[in-house]
């Protein structure tokens, strides 16, 4: 099963990855370190995220998943620094 999801941070800001597999513990490729600017150390001392399926499919290619990806993310926006993580595809403003 393929899937894509979306993982919402403490601060509201989201990713949206996905995952070949449908690994349970899977929490995708974002940059850490772009991450780890918004919160304070004693902020990651107690830190909970969540991870919502948005998309799944036993049937698709993974170049329709790759497709599937890129439009939840631009409908999502999450490439918008303000809103999250995706650091691709580059986020234009309009």
């Amino acid at each position: 099963m393929k899937v894509i999801y979306k993982i919402t941070y403490p601060n509201g800001k989201i990713y949206i990855g996905k995952d070949l597999t449908n690994t349970l513990n899977y929490y995708g490729s974002a940059n850490s370190k772009l991450i780890e600017k918004d919160f304070t150390a004693e902020q990651m001392r107690d830190f909970t995220v969540r991870k919502e399926i948005l998309f799944e499919s036993d049937s698709v290619t993974d170049k329709e998943i790759n497709q599937k990806e890129v439009e939840l993310i631009k409908i999502y926006g999450s490439n918008n620094p303000e809103v999250g993580y995706n650091l691709w595809p580059k986020y234009k403003k309009v």
